[in-house]
């Protein structure tokens, strides 16, 4: 490896108003995988996220519960991070955006913004809801999208056909909190002059920032002319008072990507070491990554880079965008029964399984990644478990039998050691560009090599005709070997999976060098199962 890579990765911060789902996951396990591998690699990668805690949405939530804010922010960060643990996604800090250090950088950010000439302040009418006497967020009032005439859309942006607007321009609107028709009232408000960054947006989205279906999508937004974006919103509001202003709180999407920016300061304080400016400054030489779902890209592509352009920061390396999960075909819907917590699935079924079946199908494009239960019990009880743990499974109860757990001390089959070790590049490649099914695809048809290879050899045979022979001992570890590599290329995808191996092996947390080092004359531990394969029963229990 040449020179160590330095970077920051995050993913979307879940909205700290519900529970974790599989959409929260799939994102948190591509980023993972990703940051596990620039790990193994022996690049220095932070993974960094947090709890988006602001808003209406989650103060009328808290009120539901009888708790304050605060408190109800606290507890469902709580209850998310267990969640997000469980699936051995492993950040370096999960902090929240109501902290100290992001209301100081949102108040600051926007002290720069002032500066740079980029707030606007607009007399505006806006949705006012005369049941509950307060102001509605866009997302409290509902109606037909005024692009595609989509119904049952948001006030401020449609999932259909993905066009963003105000609140005012949706047809037949009515407050989702009460039901009444909101009355348009006027009132003052802070605006970005995103237009004026036009320019230098399209500059930035012409580079290698993100991929080309994202930069045709905002290819579009260009063609329809951006407008200014709203920063702030009127009492009562859940959030950062907007400094030397009455009554207005910065609106959650100003302050919720600074949330990265405050999540890093955070880890920071707590390493000494370590130099936020090195970060964040303009022409920082180290690297930051976003991963985000597709529903957000209009903020991570637009907004934010020109808010980082207006405060004098440095901008994204990279957004990488997925798409939705799916559920046997379908959106996810709690009316349809396809919605689907991160909770209800750790009830019945091993996380790593969903791990392997979500890296089977992300290749790094934006396409819906759809969890079809036949095709997830196949893949792993087939694929995982019967081609790639069954390498170990066959041949390890021979060291084991009858060399008491030592390896031999050299392979007998060498070309297929080296096509294995060959293969490095090509997955590293893979990995580096997010094309996990291109990895797990290598990584099945090696394994079946290995099997072919085994199945000629037979070992079984030979055992029981010669008993322990050096042969046999070498056909053994060589077949141990192979396994051992696959593991290391499978470690970015299956965490638990690889400590399990390397307790088994009795051998260092694997490295992505290792690869090209044999494991010789070298006493292992005896063979018991690494995983079970998913029972049918299991599937019908986890869907009723």
């Amino acid at each position: 490896m040449n020179n160590v890579r330095t970077m920051i990765a995050t993913t979307a911060l879940p909205y700290a108003n519900g529970t974790i789902h599989l959409g929260y996951i799939l994102e948190a396990v591509e980023a993972d995988i990703w940051v596990n591998f620039q790990k193994m690699r022996g690049n220095i990668c932070y993974f960094i996220a947090g709890s988006d805690a602001h808003g209406t949405p989650v103060m009328i939530q808290a009120e539901k519960h009888g708790l304050s804010p605060e408190a109800f922010i606290t507890k469902m960060a709580r209850e998310q991070l267990a969640d997000i643990e469980q699936f051995g996604i492993t950040f370096d800090n999960f902090y929240t955006t109501h902290s100290p250090e992001n209301e100081q950088l949102s108040a600051a950010i926007y002290q720069q913004l002032q500066k740079a000439g980029a707030i606007i302040r607009k007399t505006i009418y806006q949705a006012y809801d005369p049941l509950k006497n307060m102001f509605l967020p866009d997302r409290y009032v509902k109606g037909t999208c005024p692009r595609c005439n989509s119904p049952d859309q948001y006030g401020d942006n449609c999932e259909v056909c993905g066009a963003t607007y105000g609140s005012s321009e949706l047809l037949d609107p009515k407050s989702v909190l009460s039901g009444a028709t909101p009355e348009a009232r006027a009132t003052e408000h802070l605006f970005f002059d995103l237009p004026h960054y036009a320019d230098q947006l399209k500059k930035w989205i012409s580079g290698p920032h993100v991929i080309k279906e994202i930069q045709n999508k905002m290819q579009e937004w260009f063609d329809a002319g951006l407008q200014t974006w709203d920063i702030s919103r009127d009492a009562p509001y859940f959030g950062f008072k907007i400094p030397e202003e009455k009554d207005k709180y910065f609106y959650v999407w100003l302050d919720a990507p600074i949330g990265y920016m405050a999540s890093f300061k955070n880890f920071c304080a707590k390493h000494p070491g370590l130099d936020y400016d090195a970060f964040w400054k303009q022409d920082s030489k180290t690297e930051l990554y976003h991963f985000i779902g597709k529903d957000i890209v209009y903020f991570h592509t637009l907004f934010w880079p020109a808010v980082l352009m207006a405060s004098e920061h440095r901008l994204p390396t990279q957004v990488f965008v997925h798409g939705f999960v799916t559920v046997n075909g379908e959106k996810m819907s709690k009316s349809r029964g396809t919605f689907i917590t991160a909770k209800q699935y750790l009830e019945k079924l091993n996380p790593e399984y969903l791990r392997y079946y979500f890296a089977a199908k992300l290749n790094g494009g934006i396409e819906d990644i759809d969890l079809n239960f036949k095709d997830f019990m196949q893949r792993v009880n087939s694929d995982l478990i019967g081609k790639i743990i069954n390498i170990a499974a066959r041949t390890a109860s021979f060291i084991g039998k009858f060399f008491d757990n030592q390896l031999a001390t050299q392979l007998t089959n060498k070309p297929l050691w080296e096509l294995f070790i060959g293969k490095q590049s090509e997955i590293a490649d893979y990995y580096e560009t997010r094309d996990y099914a291109r990895v797990l695809r290598e990584v099945t048809a090696l394994a079946d090599k290995a099997n072919e290879w085994i199945a000629e050899k037979k070992p079984w045979q030979i055992a029981k005709e010669q008993g322990g022979s050096e042969e046999l001992k070498e056909i053994a570890t060589s077949a141990l070997n192979l396994f051992r590599i696959l593991i290391i290329y499978l470690k970015p995808v299956l965490p638990q999976l690889a400590l399990s191996v390397e307790s088994f092996l009795q051998i260092a947390p694997l490295q992505w060098q290792d690869i090209n080092t044999p494991l010789l004359a070298h006493s292992i531990k005896s063979f018991t199962p690494l995983m079970t394969r998913i029972e049918e029963k299991q599937i019908t229990e986890w869907v009723q």
